[in-house]
Formats: C-alpha cells, sequence, structure tokens
C-alpha cells in the first residue's frame, strides 16, 4: 500500500527538515508526514535519514532514538536504514474523535552531540465508519393541516470519519408526500429535513411510511438507513413560536451538576390542551442528552454532569415546544465552555536511565520527558524545574520536551541513590502543579583506596613463643562497594639485601590477623617492622601501606653469668689483713644476664660462709665485706658461697665461690694457699730453702737501698698525683651514676661499680709472699681507709737488695 504524505505546499513527500538543535536547546521546525489510519505494522511512513541528510550508519552510530509525546509508542525508527516505519496501528477516531487534523508528534532524538527535532504525523482518514441513526424508527406527527413546502427536522446520523468521509447527504425512499433536503451545520455537521410537496389528508391515510438513508463521501461510499413513520394528526391551527430562534450561553466548565444553562421559552396562540406546550431536547446527538437536561414544564435546561474544556468546547442543542395538538416547533441552544484551569501538568517519561556509573561525566542524558497541560491559554502554558540541589538540571529541547542531564560530577560514597523530582507548573490562576520523583542510583567505580585505621601498629610477642600464636589485626576500611571494597592483606616483600622480616611473622590475607611464623629469640631479635599493603579488588587494585611494628617481650630464659670470680676456676682467693675494721671490701662479684628489664635484676645473698657472721654480701653491688672487725679467734682460710639471682619468674640463680686468707703478713698469705692443710700436701724441702735464701736476699737489698727506695716512692706519688689531675673524668658508659654507691644498682641492672687495685710482686711471686692489696676507691677517705694506708706503709717488708722489684699496677673494671 502506498502512503500518502500531508498535502502541504512542500515539494515532494516531505517537509524539508532544517535541524539547527545544538545542545543549547535550540529547536528546528516541525517536520510532518502523513499515514492512512489503520496501516499495517511495518508500513514505511518516511526516511528520516534522507530528511536530516544523514547516513543510515551515522544514525546508528549517533544512537539515534524515537521519543513519543503521549505514552503509547505507535512509530518507529530502524537505525540501519532511516526509515521511519508503523509499529503499531492507529484507529484515527479512537485517537482524535472528531478533531482534524489528526497528529501524532514524536521527538528524534541525536546524541554525540546532543541534538532533536520535532515531527507530527498525520493521520489521514479512511471510509472504516458507516452513518448510523440513533433510532432505527423515527415518528413524526404531522397535522393534516400543514402547508406545502414546511420542513420538518429529522434526526441527525452519525459517521465518526471525517472530511469526504464523514456524511454528505441524505435521501429517502419514493413517496408522494415528501422530500429530502439536507442541510449543514456552522460544525460541519449535516441534518435532513423533511419539505411537505403534497397536502396531507389523514381521512385518506393517517400514517405514511418510508425509509431514510444516509450515505457519506468515501470511495466506495457507506450508508445507513433508518424507518420514518409519519402521523398525520388531526388540525391544530397554532404552533407554539419560541421567543428566540438561538440562544448563545456560556458555562464554566467547573459548573456542578445541576447548574441552570438556560431557559427556553415559547408560547402558542391555541386553547386548551391545543395551548400546552411541552419541551424537550431533539434527539439529535447522544452526547447531548447525556450531558444536558430540561424541564418538560418550564424549559428550563440544566446540566446532567459536569463540562470538560478539554473534551468538547462548543454544544449545539435543538429544543422542540410541542403543544397539546402535537404540532411542535424548534430553536437552537449554542452553549460555549470557558476553560477554567481544572488540569494539573503531566510528566510523561519517556526515556531514563535508572542507574548511573559514579564516573559519569556532566552533561551526560539521564532522562527524557514531556510535559502536558491540557488546559489552554495560559492556564496550558507550563515551566519545569527541580527541587532541592542536586547535581542535575534541566535542558528543554524543544516544546514541552525536555532532558534531564548531570550538572556535575557524581561520587557515590557520598551519595548512593537520588531521588530526582520535577516540578511542572502551568501560569494559571491559581496556578496547578504536578510532581515526578525519579530514583537514580549510582554504580560503584574503584576511585578510593583502602585506609588503615592507624599508620603504625604496634603488637607484642613473647620470646620463645611457638608458631602459629595470633599477635593482633589490622584492620583497612574501603568505602566503595562490592569487590571494589574487598579488602586483601599481604606484606611487603623486603628491599634486596635486608633483613627478610617477613619471614617472621604472616598477615591473613582476608581477616588481616597477624600470626608469628617462628619463635624469636629476644635477646637477638628485639623488635622489628614490616610495611603490610592493604589492596581492593577493583580493577585495576588501589591500595595503601602501613608499618608493623613487633616487640618481642622478654623471657627469664638466661641464667646469670659469672664474670668475676670465672666460673671455672677453682675456688677464687682474696687477702684480707686480721686488722681491717667492719665494712672492708674483701671482693666483687660480678655478674651479668643476657636478658632485660626484671628478668635482668640481679641480687646477691651470701649462701653458705665458714664465718657466717663475719662477711656479708651487698644486695645488688656483690660487694662483699666484712660485717664485723676480725679476731684472733677467726680461722684463717674462709670459704664463701655467694648466690647471684635474678628476678624472673621463675628465678634463674648462679653461685661464686670465694676463699679469703686472713692474714697478718704476705709470708701467711703464701703459706695459707701454697699449703693447704685441709688438703694434707706438706712443703717441699727445696721451696723452703728458696724461699729462706730470697728472704735473705731482700733483707740485705732493702738496707743497702733504703734511701733510694724513699725517694723513688716521693717522686711517684708526685707523678701519680700530676697524672690523676690531667685524666678526664670517667665516661659514663664506663661508670654510671650509681657506681660508687654502696649496695647499689648500676644502670644497666647488673653490674657493679669498678675498682682499682695496686700490687706489689717480686719476681717469685708464686712461691714467695704477696704484697697486701689496697683497694682505690673514688669515695672521699673514711679514717679506717686512712688507717688502712698508714698500716700498709707499716706492713711493707724490707726487699733484699738482690731482689729486683717488680711494681706492677693493675686496673680491675668488671666486664659489662
Amino acid at each position: 500500500m502506498k502512503l500518502r504524505k500531508s498535502e502541504e505546499p512542500l515539494p515532494e513527500r516531505a517537509v524539508a527538515l532544517i535541524l539547527v538543535l545544538c545542545v543549547s536547546g535550540m529547536r528546528a521546525e516541525t517536520a510532518r508526514y502523513s499515514v492512512p489510519e489503520e496501516a499495517e505494522r511495518g508500513s514505511f511512513v518516511a526516511s528520516i535519514a534522507k530528511d536530516l541528510g544523514l547516513a543510515g550508519e551515522e544514525l546508528l552510530a549517533r544512537q539515534a532514538r524515537l521519543v513519543p509525546e503521549g505514552e503509547k509508542q505507535y512509530l518507529d525508527l530502524n537505525q540501519r536504514t532511516g526509515d521511519l516505519v508503523v509499529r503499531e496501528q492507529m484507529d484515527r477516531e479512537e485517537l482524535c474523535g472528531q478533531s482534524e487534523p489528526c497528529l501524532v508528534g514524536f521527538e528524534v532524538l541525536l546524541e554525540s552531540p546532543l541534538q532533536s527535532f520535532r515531527a507530527e504525523v498525520r493521520l489521514t482518514d479512511i471510509n472504516d465508519n458507516s452513518p448510523v441513526f440513533l433510532n432505527k424508527e423515527i415518528v413524526l406527527k404531522i397535522p393534516e393541516s400543514a402547508m406545502l413546502g414546511t420542513r420538518f427536522l429529522l434526526e441527525s446520523a452519525h459517521d465518526p470519519d471525517v472530511g469526504n468521509n464523514s456524511l454528505q447527504h441524505y435521501s429517502i425512499s419514493s413517496n408522494e408526500y415528501f422530500h429530502a433536503y439536507t442541510q449543514q451545520r456552522n460544525d460541519g455537521g449535516r441534518y435532513a429535513e423533511l419539505v411537505l410537496d403534497r397536502a396531507l389528508d389523514r381521512e385518506q391515510q393517517a400514517e405514511v411510511a418510508f425509509s431514510i438513508t444516509a450515505v457519506d463521501g468515501g470511495t466506495p461510499p457507506r450508508s445507513g438507513t433508518a424507518l420514518i413513520r409519519v402521523v398525520v394528526l388531526d388540525i391544530n391551527d397554532n404552533i407554539p413560536v419560541f421567543t428566540q430562534t438561538l440562544y448563545k450561553v456560556s458555562v464554566m466548565e467547573n459548573s456542578s451538576q445541576d447548574t441552570l444553562v438556560v431557559t427556553v421559552s415559547a408560547s402558542d396562540l391555541d386553547a386548551g390542551t391545543n395551548g400546552e406546550i411541552v419541551y424537550s431536547i431533539f434527539q439529535n446527538s447522544e452526547e447531548n442528552l447525556q450531558t444536558f437536561k430540561i424541564n418538560p414544564e418550564t424549559g428550563q435546561i440544566r446540566l446532567k454532569k459536569p463540562l470538560d474544556y478539554e473534551e468538547k468546547k462548543t454544544y449545539e442543542i435543538d429544543v422542540q415546544a410541542t403543544d397539546g395538538g402535537g404540532l411542535s416547533t424548534h430553536c437552537k441552544v449554542e452553549v460555549q465552555v470557558k476553560d477554567v484551569n481544572d488540569n494539573a501538568p503531566e510528566v510523561i517519561i519517556t526515556s531514563l536511565t535508572s542507574t548511573l556509573s559514579e564516573a559519569t561525566p556532566p552533561h551526560t542524558v539521564v532522562a527524557l520527558f514531556n510535559v502536558r497541560d491540557r488546559d489552554s491559554g495560559d492556564n496550558g502554558r507550563t515551566t519545569c524545574e527541580l527541587t532541592g540541589e542536586q547535581p542535575f538540571r534541566i535542558t528543554l529541547l524543544a516544546a514541552d520536551a525536555y532532558a534531564l542531564v548531570t550538572s556535575e560530577a557524581l561520587d557515590r560514597e557520598q551519595v548512593e541513590e537520588y531521588n530526582v523530582t520535577v516540578r511542572a507548573r502551568d501560569e494559571g490562576s491559581p496556578a496547578l502543579s504536578a510532581w515526578k520523583t525519579l530514583l537514580l542510583r549510582l554504580l560503584d567505580v574503584n576511585d578510593n583506596a583502602p585506609t588503615f585505621t592507624q599508620a603504625i601498629y604496634t603488637m607484642a610477642m613473647s620470646e620463645n613463643e611457638p608458631a602459629g600464636r595470633s599477635l593482633g589485626r589490622l584492620s583497612a576500611t574501603d568505602p566503595d562497594a562490592g569487590e571494589n571494597a574487598h579488602v586483601r592483606y599481604a606484606l611487603v616483600p623486603p628491599p634486596t639485601g635486608s633483613l627478610a622480616m617477613a619471614s617472621f611473622v604472616s598477615v591473613d590475607a582476608k581477616s588481616g590477623t597477624v600470626r608469628s611464623l617462628r619463635p624469636l629469640d629476644y635477646e637477638k631479635v628485639r623488635s622489628f617492622e614490616v610495611t603490610v599493603r592493604a589492596a581492593d579488588g577493583g580493577s585495576p587494585p588501589l591500595s595503601a601501606q602501613a608499618v608493623l611494628r613487633v616487640m618481642v617481650r622478654d623471657e627469664n630464659d638466661n641464667a646469670p653469668v659469672l664474670l668475676h670470680p670465672p666460673p671455672d676456676s677453682s675456688a677464687a682467693g682474696e687477702l684480707v689483713p686480721r686488722w681491717v675494721p667492719s665494712g672492708y671490701l674483701v671482693a666483687k662479684v660480678v655478674a651479668v644476664d643476657a636478658d632485660a628489664g626484671q628478668n635482668a635484676w640481679l641480687s646477691y645473698e651470701l649462701a653458705k660462709a665458714t664465718e657466717p657472721g663475719l662477711f656479708r654480701v651487698g644486695l645488688h653491688s656483690g660487694e662483699v665485706r666484712t660485717a664485723r672487725a676480725v679476731t684472733e679467734r677467726d680461722a684463717a682460710r674462709q670459704r664463701l658461697i655467694v648466690l647471684v639471682r635474678d628476678r624472673g619468674r621463675p628465678a634463674r640463680s648462679a653461685t661464686a665461690t670465694l676463699a679469703v686468707a686472713l692474714v697478718d703478713n704476705f709470708s701467711d698469705a703464701f703459706h695459707q694457699f701454697g699449703h693447704d692443710p685441709a688438703r694434707g700436701q706438706q712443703p717441699q724441702a727445696a721451696e723452703e730453702e728458696l724461699l729462706t735464701t730470697y728472704l735473705i736476699a731482700s733483707l740485705c737489698c732493702v738496707s743497702s737501698i733504703f734511701l733510694l727506695s724513699i725517694l723513688v716512692l716521693t717522686a711517684r706519688k708526685l707523678c701519680k698525683g700530676c697524672i690523676r689531675t690531667e685524666l678526664p673524668p670517667p665516661s659514663s658508659s664506663c661508670y654510671a651514676d650509681g657506681d660508687f654507691a654502696n649496695d647499689g644498682v648500676g644502670s644497666t641492672g647488673t653490674l657493679s661499680p669498678a675498682y682499682r687495685y695496686e700490687m706489689y710482686l717480686t719476681s717469685g711471686s708464686g712461691r714467695s709472699e704477696f704484697q697486701f692489696l689496697r683497694p682505690v676507691l673514688p669515695s672521699p677517705h673514711s679514717n679506717a681507709e686512712e688507717g688502712l694506708d698508714k698500716n700498709k706503709e707499716l706492713l711493707r717488708p724490707k726487699q733484699p737488695a738482690c731482689e729486683r722489684e717488680a711494681h706492677a699496677v693493675s686496673t680491675a673494671t668488671p666486664p659489662f
């Protein structure tokens, strides 16, 4: 079937389409096409691509789409060929009724760049409806006295078609009394009148019957028939006469039911029954009968239902006045309906994207919609706006056609979804508004890296703790959603050549739980740091790093170690003159503990002694001092066992054994250490003789060089005093603040004060006498120590002249 376009004064089959539409909202002319109603699906209407001057591939590339103005889409656009085709059959009478022209509007939208133009398709009428009479039998009562040429109004037939396809004329079957005459109203409707050609005679024929045919102008024409029965009445000389042949009134469309429209009035000069008038609405339109009613006695016409200006703007009512004798006359009532702003605008969504990526750039089209108001004039003019502050704006595409576009960048982490409310408002008084809410959800994009709750995590583990123990948990959050927020943890590989601290702990990839991989020794590794990475599951993944610092807690797994006296030596020997007072320093037990803190705090106690009351041990210093003055009754050889204990739980300890000799001179010291009676050994004769020889030689030498010795000693004392004044003070690394305090603990908690000893040994010191050891303490000299110095000088024996004097000065500092 070949389709026809609207017969416009433009060449060919389409209006030349000038598309000047840009994103700024400029509109092009409206293109007009035509298609017959009830055209089959797929029927060709027009070539949109040709009118736009675009190839089919460009339409497809620019995602051309057709947006209808109404809620139903009757046309479709083939993106490949650019043809506009019928998508669904259209009934002109159903869509437009008697309105002409019947237009179906739509928008053609192109993207990249955004362009739009408006077009209309006119539905041309086809003769698919026949004229229909409301009543199949029409009864007319005509008095026999009716004059020739009298016209009688007949009920009209109804044909929903328009133009030439609508009702064109009436005809009646052959009879000798009447002929039909077709008349046309102001609104284009046609009605029939019977014209009396021959006088009626009730006595000859009381009733005349014939048919009436209504014919339209279609090709081929259609028709409808009804039976007319003319009842001849007896003579009634006067017919009713209306005061006006045409009544014009106007009614507001918001008038309620039973509102008085107009009152018609007729009079009859006859008397009696022939003068009684009854009013009625002539049945020329079913719609009039459903809308209006008339009081048969008073002639008041009232509304049976409210009027709607948008449905119909003008009504023509034929009112008949009939007297008692059956004579009737007619008048016309023309009712104009006045528009009232009783229709709020309608927001019709034609296209909607309900989900958006948060990475959607600005100026992206989200929805297309039309605003329609059925009112007219200012009541039908509308404006459109958004309520609230949201990242969207409205762009005008064409008359009453809008696009909702993004106005700025979106962020799902701040707002996950938007309820966009579009408000349409007309310009009536009072103005009416309508709202349409669109729910837009944002899809997540991996634009946020995980964030650790702490920049540095500090955890602790005990040394020697078995592998697999949980040390704590790392936590990182990601404001994204789905896989983009799924965080996995891992250790960052250390730089090449550095200590692999990552071999000490592991991190669970899902939970972030930190576990130990092997036992650690506090004495080797006290703490370590590793870098932890948290990466999300996005593509590409984003990550963040934090520092994991693991502190190793010390356990008491090391016993104290003796530095002095060495644990592998036999009992250490110390000389104590019998004349020393209480508090005299005999020896110092020095021990260290590889542990730390409380586990390394050492305490010393005297576990066992030959004379328990003679010696005491500093609790923290390890100094062995005399608890009282030595008496003659005390045994010459004393054996002391000192217990060194740390403060760990459980405590660990070590013991040191000291042998102390109570002597009066070096000879006694030699006998004490060289001839132990307890072991039952006797001195050899050769050794005794050699010792005697040495003693005699020493006495001879002493007497000869006595004066020289005095001079040497004096010079030595002077030189030593000068050296001491020039030496710098002891370093803090060697002597802590509490080193010289009695029974004090050093800064490390394990070492005791440093001491210096002076010894004078002969060349045969292994078999000769020891000179008494004098401690040189940095603390001020007490009265007892001054007495010791004097006694030392008195006890120093004179050495033989042949003896080589060996003078050794040793400084012993307990190691740390």
